[in-house]
């Protein structure tokens, strides 16, 4: 079984080049579940049944492995067994009928109003990077836009006048975005008053977000930008522009938005992936009734 192993590692690195770090995974993942058909007395492969498999899965959660590691160590073994199988070794694949574990939903982080106003307080706009830093916090938070959205944002996606920018997300599909007042204030702020000194180096190309030295913000710049005011504002969370996303996100269905409309304005293509979110609107109110329930205890 060892030599087997070897033969698939060589197949993941060579052949599908996969990285160093997975190929490292793989390899602890099967060289446990070699071991453990070998102190059950497994010699070869087409003597593994799907009982075998499920039974060394049982011992991982028994040991204690987290929900990731056992999702890996599943995958880790279906591929192994799926290329015996092509390689004509094995006639059966015995992981064919076995259920993969289920991951929890992790709860994204997200920043509370009182923490957004403190970030908010920290930007100096009596000065340029103030006033541009300010812009760009705002349209984070109030359109929820990923931060590789918002450096591809040009002049000519921001309509003022409806209150709305265009963006282009994932697979260059575009959907409309809705901005808020103090949104539109900064952003038309930053346009009149900074923007236009930055443009001059012509290095622009119409991006809306530019450096100081007049050339489009790269997400690294957005990050330091955000990392800049948390810090000031004393909040230990670890926040990236992603945050601001989650935060968008959570604070409109707690304020009572249609799910499905939030699904839109964050661009996802499955209405899976938007609600996550109310998994932490149920939290939020969970929280809300312990508080101030009088007879919660």
């Amino acid at each position: 079984m060892q030599r087997l192993v070897q033969d698939f590692i060589n197949y993941i690195k060579i052949e599908r080049n996969l990285s160093g770090n997975t190929v490292d995974a793989y390899r602890n993942d099967l060289e446990r579940y070699c071991q453990f058909l070998i102190d059950n007395k497994i010699k070869r492969p087409d003597q593994v049944t799907l009982q075998i498999i499920q039974e060394f899965i049982n011992t991982l959660v028994d040991i204690g492995l987290s929900a990731a590691s056992l999702s890996r160590n599943f995958s880790s073994i279906r591929s192994f067994h799926r290329f015996m199988l092509g390689e004509n070794i094995t006639k059966t694949d015995p992981t064919e009928l076995l259920q993969s574990p289920r991951l929890p939903a992790r709860l994204p982080k997200i920043l509370d109003l009182s923490e957004i106003e403190s970030i908010m307080d920290q930007i100096d706009v009596s000065t340029n990077k103030g006033i541009r830093d300010r812009a760009i916090i705002e349209t984070l938070y109030s359109t929820g836009v990923r931060v590789s959205e918002l450096i591809t944002l040009r002049m000519s996606d921001i309509f003022f006048h409806n209150g709305i920018i265009r963006v282009f997300g994932k697979g260059s599909k575009e959907r409309i975005v809705p901005f808020g007042e103090r949104a539109r204030i900064s952003i038309k702020n930053y346009i009149t008053a900074v923007r236009s000194l930055l443009a001059r180096s012509h290095k622009s190309r119409d991006v809306l977000f530019l450096n100081m030295r007049g050339a489009p913000l790269s997400r690294m710049g957005v990050w330091k930008i955000i990392r800049q005011y948390v810090k000031l504002a004393g909040i230990k969370k670890q926040v990236s522009p992603h945050v601001f996303r989650h935060s968008f996100a959570t604070h409109l269905l707690e304020g009572g938005a249609n799910l499905r409309a939030v699904q839109e304005m964050l661009g996802h293509s499955d209405i899976s992936s938007t609600q996550i979110y109310t998994h932490l609107d149920r939290e939020y109110l969970i929280e809300q009734h312990r508080t101030f329930h009088p007879r919660w205890q």
